[in-house]
This record gives structure tokens, sequence and C-alpha cells, in this order.
């Protein structure tokens, strides 16, 4: 019988962690994982990424064009790969990073293989910790930076650093149920990125 797979997921490099724990079907593939992550961490799908599995470099196949000068050789397209053709044992890791220019370097861990519950859909996350770096903030020196910013009110950069990350966002928090119910429309979310970057 197939098992789902327990994932963590953290972003390297940050304290305290910022980190989900999602449970997805051995079917998923590394594409739709991407997409999982984006959604489960609160980016915002704007850059390139990339899986890497015991050497074996799986990302975009828009990377196998110019924009991979910057890092050498040939990715295999994401697309094509499943978490169960990994065959990965519980407590193996791999990494996964999104935008080369912020490079926010995450650890995915398989904490457990998990039977299937008659009724439960899948992806679905079950906890986490923290709000991820907004965009484009200049990776973790440039977070740690404004997090340090937002923390003095008396700090000349404030209120413009407040109003880049608008009035809602609190590093602090993680929304589960608004993830989840974001998690139920995968597929749409899927689609309407695809159509945003035909266009």
């Amino acid at each position: 019988m197939n098992q789902n797979y327990l994932l963590h997921l953290n972003i390297n490099s940050i304290k305290p962690e910022i980190w989900r724990k999602i449970l997805v079907k051995p079917t998923t593939t590394l594409f739709e994982l991407h997409h999982i992550i984006q959604i489960s961490m609160g980016w915002q799908n704007y850059h390139l990424y990339e899986f890497n599995v015991n050497g074996y470099r799986m990302g975009s196949e828009a990377l196998n064009g110019p924009e991979l000068d910057k890092l050498q050789g040939k990715l295999i397209d994401s697309i094509a790969v499943d978490l169960s053709d990994l065959y990965l044992e519980k407590g193996s890791s791999f990494s996964y990073e999104y935008d080369f220019g912020d490079s926010w370097r995450h650890t995915i861990t398989i904490e457990d293989f998990v039977p299937s519950v008659k009724g439960q859909k899948l992806p679905l996350c079950l906890a986490g910790e923290r709000a991820c770096p907004p965009e484009d903030c200049g990776g973790i020196h440039g977070f740690e930076n404004m997090i340090e910013i937002l923390q003095d009110k008396s700090h000349p950069e404030y209120k413009e650093f407040k109003r880049w990350v608008g009035p809602k966002y609190n590093p602090e928090t993680f929304d589960l149920e608004k993830t989840n119910k974001s998690l139920r429309s995968l597929n749409r979310y899927i689609r309407d990125w695809l159509d945003s970057i035909e266009e």
C-alpha cells in the first residue's frame, strides 16, 4: 500500500526557525511540491527554484535556457519526477532553493510515512511557525535587518519598511487555516500560475 509522505521543511539559517509540516501523496511531482511549498510557506511564486536530491538537480524547465549559465549543468524537469521516484527513507532529507537572488534554501526531511485516511484530502499542512520573509527583501541578511527595523519605531526607516510589508505582516504569525484553504485549491493555483507565465 502506498503511504503518504509527512514532510518537515524549514528555511535554513534563520532563528527562530520558520518551518512547516505537510502531508502529501507519494505521487506528488516535484513540480507540484514546489507549488505546495510556495503556498505552505507563504511565498508568492515570483522566482525560479531547484531541488537537490543526492546531487541530482531538479527544477523549472525554464532554467535549461540562458538562466542556467550561473548554475552550470542541466536540470531534470521537476514535472517528470514523483516523490516516490526518489526512493527516500524515513529521516532522509533533500534541499529546495527558491529565488537564486535572495537564495532561500530550505531543508525538506522525510519525517514519516503515513497510511492514507479515507476522506482525507491532500496536500495538507499540519503545523508551522512564523511567517516566511517577504519576497525580494534581500536574503537572510536583508530579512534580519528588516525585522530589527520593524521592532524599533524610532528607527528612521521604520515607516518606509512598515509601508513596504503592509499593516498585516507579522513575522511571528502563521495562519494554518488560511494555508489549508489555499492548498485545497492547488490545481487552480497551478493553472493560474501557468496562465500568468504564458501571457
